[in-house]
């Protein structure tokens, strides 16, 4: 009995952090998603070859980053706040996440940022193709996969280190994701349209009925990226990193008892 309780109580854990998931990925894309095609149909400024100008580059950057950040920190709790097929990913390769549990939430994190896409592109005017994931004009494949990859990585790694690392900054996470992706959206934009997750490129694709060339691109990418991180965090492990810098959560003299 003992056993069969364990392993109902393993599977409602797994069932609850899927719908956090779920709720926390639509949550952060649905209302990155609007800020989006909001910014493309009110912004009254092109760049001199007719893209988007980097004033509108910086709002979405903004709409993408305050999402995750404010989703992430409401719901991390529940799921962790992923919400990236990349970052879980990464999280598994790192040993920070069962891989049971990376199965279960992948295809929650995928489904969250298909009904995303879906509900905009209902109640908003706009295309919604618009918001898809696109490589700037002179970017190769090639190009796109790598940039996309280190722009992956940079996230998953904030993730890894103020999330998965507990310390007494481990509360703040949130705000230090949220801003990883800002940063990671004003490089990314404009030249591989600043997806860092495949849940984010895939939404809009099947929303609009319309896969862009290169698809590939935002899989292959942002998975890889995790992957960089996930090998550079178990390198700093495996070499107890924090004997490198001691004393760095330290808070002074007022806290030795």
């Amino acid at each position: 009995m003992t056993g069969d309780r364990h392993v109902g109580n393993t599977v409602k854990n797994h069932f609850i952090a899927a719908t956090g998931e779920f709720v926390g990925t639509f949550f952060f894309l649905f209302f990155a998603f609007a800020c989006q095609l909001m910014a493309f149909n009110q912004a009254p400024n092109k760049a001199p070859n007719g893209s988007v100008s980097s004033s509108t580059v910086v709002y979405i950057a903004l709409g993408y980053g305050m999402s995750l950040l404010v989703a992430v920190w409401i719901l991390f709790r529940i799921s962790g706040g992923l919400f990236n097929p990349a970052v879980t990913f990464g999280m598994v390769l790192a040993g920070q996440l069962p891989w049971v549990r990376g199965l279960v939430l992948f295809p929650a994190q995928i489904l969250g940022g298909v009904v995303a896409a879906a509900l905009v592109s209902c109640m908003l005017p706009g295309d919604i193709a618009a918001t898809r994931t696109v490589l700037a004009p002179g970017m190769s494949h090639a190009q796109g996969l790598f940039f996309e990859m280190f722009l992956t990585s940079f996230l998953v790694f904030t993730v890894l280190m103020l999330a998965a690392e507990k310390s007494k900054t481990t509360f703040l996470a949130p705000i230090g994701i949220g801003l990883a992706l800002f940063v990671a959206e004003l490089a990314g934009v404009y030249y591989t349209g600043g997806s860092l997750n495949p849940a984010r490129s895939f939404g809009p694709c099947v929303a609009a009925a319309n896969f862009n060339g290169g698809h590939y691109v935002y899989w292959i990418g942002p998975l890889l990226g995790g992957a960089l991180a996930a090998g550079y965090y178990r390198f700093c492990k495996f070499f107890r990193y924090e004997e490198a810098n001691p004393d760095q959560d330290h808070a002074g003299a007022d806290e030795v008892v």
